[in-house]
């Protein structure tokens, strides 16, 4: 796959999406580089961070409320998403790397990812209930 050129936007998108944890949609993202990138659109955001998840610099964890969220950490991790309010939390994996491993041995074919992702209520949500 041929790397897309260099775009001060683009790495402006993925600079941020690194920055942060709470795995932000487009619109997200749109709202806080507005203020260095007047002329950004969201149809902008939208392309570069297809392109950004195409070449593997980061990953989609899916739709959560109706947009789809993004994460900046491709280390092999799952994730934890709160049916309430919709909090997305990384959660270490045991095994890493040596679950690919083992996958492929089994199988003889060759991961290019793995998504684990548990869904239930966070903390804050479930103290509301109580």
């Amino acid at each position: 796959m041929a790397i897309a050129r260099r775009s001060v936007k683009r790495e402006a998108i993925l600079a941020l999406l690194r920055s942060v944890t709470c795995h932000p949609s487009a619109e997200w993202l749109h709202a806080r580089l507005l203020t260095d990138f007047p002329d950004l659109s969201l149809g902008t955001v939208y392309r570069n961070l297809r392109q950004l998840t195409d070449e593997g610099l980061i990953v989609s964890v899916g739709v959560i409320g109706g947009q789809e969220r993004f994460d900046g950490n491709t280390a092999p991790h799952g994730h934890f998403v709160c049916r309430r309010c919709g909090a997305v939390t990384d959660v270490p994996l045991k095994g890493g790397r040596s679950f690919h491993r083992d996958v492929e041995r089994l199988t003889g074919g060759r991961v290019q990812g793995v998504e684990t992702t548990a869904y239930g209520l966070c903390a804050k949500c479930l103290d509301i209930r109580a």
